[in-house]
This record gives structure tokens, C-alpha cells and sequence, in this order.
């Protein structure tokens, strides 16, 4: 493992370029209440092809300093990460997507209301206009995917489990009439998610971001033509389960992300987490699949291309 330090400058928060995220952060604390370790893992080494991280939120701020977008990019290039898709989770974030694709050729985006704000919004009566504005924004010609959208019964109660679907059913309409991809988060929702893409006719190209689940939802993946996310989550020690499905997943329907600065590769879980780190779960991919590196590399992009088209 190469132990070099990130692979750009990143400056103090009081000195970034004024394209640098907006807005939202992370606690320094995990959900436990123990302190997180704030500084970025060091760089890995760089990929033999590269690839493309297809879930990150460069609107999200961690750690101990402020990076910008280019910044970003910048060390996610140097060690094999060719761009990444920036992925909107309100109307905040999503307006600052629109912003962010047009400030580096080497993202698209992704934008949607989460599944954990749509009950909160629906409750307010402003949904309808919300989702009106995800799909006005989502005609920019660099925003590739309506995402992230789906189920998540982890943090949602009952009580907004009706809405929440009905958010979901109503952005998979926004996805197929405007022609595309449709990003799900899935958390504690499997056989809903799968019910739900059944009932409504899924969109032509179909992410379940983050895949979590067991092999039995790989199978039901390769059996539709879903492709499969995979993110620092299947480096972890306790993801045995998640292991296993990548070896069933068809390798052409394999993908890799970020999901920063969420969810850091081991051995540094808890870190923040950019798209620079892709490697460190590539690299892991391929020990699993007992496969050639360079191969698993060529075929992910291959992948991601045909989901969201071209960068350039």
C-alpha cells in the first residue's frame, strides 16, 4: 500500500477557490459519539486503467480542511479516477450539481429528493413543487441519472413509508420520460425497491448505488439488467454477505463508487472519504473475484460508460 500524502495541495478551509463545496458537513463524531479521525487516507496507488467513481457528494464538507472541486478532481486523476458524478439529494444540492457540471468537464450528475426527506417534505406540501424543479434541473444535458432516489426504512418511520414510495414511483416516471439512469438507495427496503421498479417498469439503465445486499438480490440484479454499485463498504471486515454477491454479480453489470465522504475504504473507515480512495476498492474487487486487475478496471468503465455516456 503506498503511504504518500494526497496527491494535491489541499488548503486550509479559509484559503479554497470559490468553486469548493457548499453548505453541508459531516459531525466529527460517528454515530456512537466517538471521535472521528479527521484527516484524508493517504493516496493509493494508481489504477492500470482508469475509471469513473459514479456516487459522490463534493457538496458535503469533511475533515480538516475545505476542497474544491477541481482540487477534487484534481487527486482523484492522478492515481486512475478519470471523473466521478456528483449526486444531488435536495433541491440544494441538486442546484448545486447543475453549478458543478458546468465548472469541470470531468463530472456528470445525478439529482433527486432523498428517500429520508421526501415523507418530511410531502408532510409540508412541498413535494409536488420540489419534484418539479428535480426534473426543470435534470434537463441539463450533463445530468445523466435521477438519483439518489428509493427506499429507506432505516431512518423513515411507518408513518412515512406511503410517501416515500410514492416519491420514489414519481422519480422513476421523471427518469424514464426524460430518458435517465435512475440511482436507488436502498437501505432495509430490498423487497420493495425490487416490487416497486417491477409494478412501475424500471427505466432502460438502472443503479442501485451502495449495493448492500446478499447474493439473492444480485441474481434478481442480473436477471434485469440492474447494475450493481460497489463502494468502500465491500472492504469492510463484517461484509462477508456483501462479498458474496459481488463474486455472483455479472460482470457486466459492475460498477464502483465513492459515496463520499461517506462509507471509506478499510483500513480507513470513519476518515473522510473522496473520490481519490476508489482504488483502495477496486483493488479489493478484484482480490475478491481473484481477477486481473487491469481487466476488472477496463470492464468497470466500460460499464459506467454505457450507463451515463460519455464525460467529454
Amino acid at each position: 500500500m503506498c503511504t504518500s500524502r494526497i496527491p494535491v495541495p489541499y488548503r486550509p478551509a479559509e484559503a479554497a477557490e470559490s468553486s469548493s463545496a457548499e453548505g453541508r458537513g459531516r459531525s466529527p463524531e460517528e454515530n456512537g459519539g466517538r471521535r472521528r479521525k479527521l484527516d484524508y487516507p493517504p493516496a493509493p496507488e494508481p489504477l492500470p486503467f482508469p475509471v469513473m467513481d459514479n456516487h459522490t457528494h463534493l457538496d458535503f464538507r469533511d475533515g480538516l480542511v475545505e476542497v474544491g472541486i477541481k482540487e477534487a478532481l484534481d487527486a482523484a486523476e492522478s492515481v486512475g479516477v478519470g471523473g466521478a458524478v456528483q449526486v444531488g439529494t435536495d433541491l440544494e444540492s441538486s442546484r448545486f450539481t447543475a453549478r458543478a457540471v458546468d465548472l469541470d468537464r470531468r463530472l456528470l450528475g445525478a439529482v433527486a429528493i432523498h428517500p429520508n426527506d421526501a415523507p418530511v417534505l410531502a408532510e409540508e406540501g412541498g413535494l409536488e413543487q420540489a419534484l418539479a424543479e428535480i426534473e426543470v434541473i435534470a434537463a441539463h444535458p450533463r445530468i445523466r441519472a435521477i438519483g439518489e432516489t428509493g427506499l429507506d426504512y432505516f431512518r423513515t418511520p411507518s408513518s412515512g413509508v406511503e410517501r416515500q414510495q410514492y416519491s420514489f414511483r414519481r422519480h422513476l416516471d421523471i427518469a424514464k420520460r426524460l430518458g435517465l439512469a435512475l440511482q436507488i438507495h436502498d437501505r432495509d427496503a430490498h423487497d420493495d425497491v425490487v416490487n416497486i421498479l417491477l409494478d412501475e417498469g424500471a427505466p432502460e439503465r438502472v443503479v442501485l448505488h451502495c449495493f448492500s445486499a446478499d447474493a439473492a438480490l444480485a441474481r434478481i440484479c442480473n436477471d434485469n439488467g440492474w447494475y450493481m454499485s460497489f463502494a468502500g463498504t465491500v472492504t469492510f471486515k463484517n461484509a462477508g454477505d456483501l462479498r458474496e454477491a459481488l463474486k455472483v454479480a455479472d460482470p457486466a453489470l459492475i460498477l464502483t463508487e465513492t459515496d463520499s465522504p461517506f462509507l471509506t475504504p478499510h483500513p480507513f473507515r470513519g476518515q473522510p472519504n473522496a473520490s481519490y480512495t476508489v482504488p483502495y476498492t477496486v483493488r479489493s474487487m478484484a482480490e475478491v473475484l481473484e481477477k486481473d486487475l487491469e481487466e476488472l478496471c477496463r470492464g468497470i468503465a466500460a460499464n459506467t460508460r454505457r450507463v451515463y455516456g460519455d464525460w467529454d
